[in-house]
């Protein structure tokens, strides 16, 4: 499955008739990857790519091909410090802020 750079709005999963762009925002990840399961097994991850491209503080990727109702989170490299307000933890899958549906 290829990953593109996309572009950083609107912010959220937006469909344009060829595959979805993701964007999501984030003033204190240093790095945000972006995790898609699979729609007949949603417990298996069958990608995990990083969301290499910013603008601004916007994380953004399209994915060519993909359909509008696709299973993914995100997870976040960054500082810990909880007591800070700060919680970046790769280990912890993420649903997107932006989302209009959840499932699970």
């Amino acid at each position: 499955m290829e990953v593109w750079p996309g572009v950083a709005y609107p912010l959220g999963a937006s469909y344009d008739g060829k595959g979805v762009n993701f964007a999501v925002f984030s003033s204190k990840a240093e790095m945000v990857e972006l995790c898609l399961f699979d729609p007949d097994d949603p417990k298996r991850e069958i990608l995990r790519a990083p969301m290499a491209d910013l603008t601004g503080h916007v994380f953004h990727s399209f994915v060519p091909g993909l359909s509008p109702g696709a299973l993914y989170g995100y997870r976040v490299k960054g500082p810990y410090a909880p007591e800070k307000g700060l919680r970046c933890d790769p280990s912890k899958l993420l649903t997107d802020p932006y989302a209009k549906a959840l499932s699970g």
